[in-house]
């Protein structure tokens, strides 16, 4: 049995490398444990072997074998892990104000020398002291969280290199973290509570009104609640309304009632998820931090379901076909539904049938809101955008392809024995994570960099296209 350097190197943050932050260690000990107990074992894959012992699954193991064949697991998922937060980086673009490097310390915190095993529960991180004692570590590293939640014999089979990147990415600190940087799909009031002055730029002066005042109030009371931090952020109380509707009015903004207001709080939330619209977006291609070179992403619907037994060119021709049906599908219902809430409105019934004409002028000569209004006879660019709302579209056409597609998949799964309706949550969770990756590649990361162009925009996405081709045969 031959085992990866993989398993006896380890990436662990190094300060003095000022330009990556990371550097690649040997550990010794795993080195040594690969070479000589694997080459014991006769059949089986490593990964295979060294849960057997890090678990002491039908073996004799003592603990200081078993936390060195968890410390060779660890070196294996330092590098999904530095991957990951690489990965997050390039997510945000240059608009950003954080490295991958402030990310390392949440995740990347595993010295690659310390001995550690899991209890009998696999709930808690044991460390060997020098005399081969186990107590609870004071200090949990989260490569081994990593561990502690992988389950090799479920029902989605995931690499571990896989599930070490979906779990880095929900590591709860990062999240936190990214958070302020609009990665984190929050809920509407979460999202507005921690809106950031750099999200308001593009307001007008009414909203940033109604942000600070939302702040002043709701964000206030939040922060006096000891346990917020673990709380979702609930509706915003009767009290809290009517406190915000006399802040604003001493700021000469008039909102007759709660209700308005809970409207207006809500648009301007929907302006706040356009901010970050595109923060799902990822290369099809992964740089090898070792060779400097780049392969095929490991993490992409048919390569997880290939662990699955399904025939590879089968499933890529389903995906492919089902991701197609399931855009137009979404843009038919998207553009209705847009349409219906515009022709129901009070205030932008009258404006309901420039939908279709703007949304040809912005996809067809690709021209700017600005440029918009004048051409429609609307009143300004803010009018444009709260009709059309390109972004907004292009969102909820995205909500709608994945949930199609997810559960075109999840039949297909089925007719195949692979699982049953309705899922596992593991699995649910899993192949939904690698769902979104595929449909982000494959139509909707072009999509979302389009809107982002400020000057002479070409729209020559696949959604951009399909979506001209829709709205021109209506």
């Amino acid at each position: 049995m031959g085992a990866s350097s993989r398993y006896w190197k380890i990436w662990r943050i190094n300060p003095a490398s000022e330009q990556a932050g990371y550097k690649l260690f040997l550990v010794p000990p795993a080195q040594d444990f690969c070479h000589k107990q694997l080459s014991r074992s006769q059949n089986g894959d490593v990964e295979t072997a060294l849960y057997a012992f890090f678990y002491n699954q039908k073996l004799e193991v003592d603990d200081k074998n078993r936390a060195v064949a968890g410390l060779c697991l660890r070196c294996y998922v330092s590098d999904p892990i530095l991957k990951a937060c690489q990965k997050i980086d390039n997510l945000f673009g240059t608009e950003k104000h954080f490295t991958y490097q402030d990310l390392l310390p949440f995740v990347l915190n595993d010295d690659g020398e310390s001995l550690l095993v899991l209890d009998k529960d696999s709930k808690n991180q044991l460390l060997l002291d020098k005399n081969g004692q186990a107590k609870t570590a004071s200090f949990k590293f989260f490569s081994v969280r990593v561990l502690q939640t992988y389950k090799p014999d479920s029902q989605s089979r995931m690499s571990l290199e896989n599930w070490a990147y979906l779990q880095t990415r929900q590591n709860p600190e990062l999240k936190e973290f990214l958070s302020e940087f609009g990665f984190q799909h929050l809920s509407d009031w979460a999202l507005l509570n921690r809106a950031r002055s750099k999200q308001l730029e593009r307001f007008s002066q009414r909203e940033r009104h109604l942000v600070e005042v939302f702040h002043a109030v709701y964000r206030r009371d939040r922060q006096q609640q000891r346990s917020y931090q673990t709380r979702r952020c609930p509706d915003p109380t009767n009290a809290q309304q009517q406190e915000m509707l006399a802040q604003l009015k001493q700021r000469k903004v008039i909102i007759n009632d709660s209700m308005e207001l809970i409207k207006e709080l809500k648009l301007v939330v929907a302006q706040l998820r356009q901010y970050d619209i595109w923060s799902y977006r990822e290369s099809i291609e992964i740089q090898d931090p070792e060779t400097g070179g780049y392969s095929l992403r490991s993490d992409l619907p048919y390569e997880f379901l290939n662990e699955v037994d399904v025939e590879q060119r089968e499933l890529l021709e389903f995906l492919h076909e089902q991701l197609q049906l399931a855009l137009l599908k979404a843009i038919k219902e998207e553009i209705q539904a847009s349409l219906n809430r515009l022709e129901k409105s009070k205030k932008y019934a009258p404006l309901a049938q420039k939908f279709i004409p703007g949304l040809k002028l912005y996809y067809g000569q690709g021209l700017a809101l600005k440029e918009i209004v004048p051409q429609l006879g609307m009143s300004s660019w803010d009018q444009a955008r709260r009709i059309l709302n390109p972004g907004e579209l292009l969102n909820k056409v995205r909500y709608a392809t994945v949930q199609t597609l997810l559960e075109k998949i999840l039949q297909k799964a089925e007719e195949k024995g692979l699982t049953k309706l309705p899922p596992q949550p593991d699995y649910l969770k899993a192949i939904s994570e690698q769902i979104e990756a595929f449909v982000d590649e494959e139509i909707f990361q072009e999509a979302s960099e389009e809107i982002r162009v400020g000057k002479n925009r070409a729209m020559n996405s696949v959604y951009a296209r399909q979506l001209l081709q829709y709205i021109e045969k209506r």
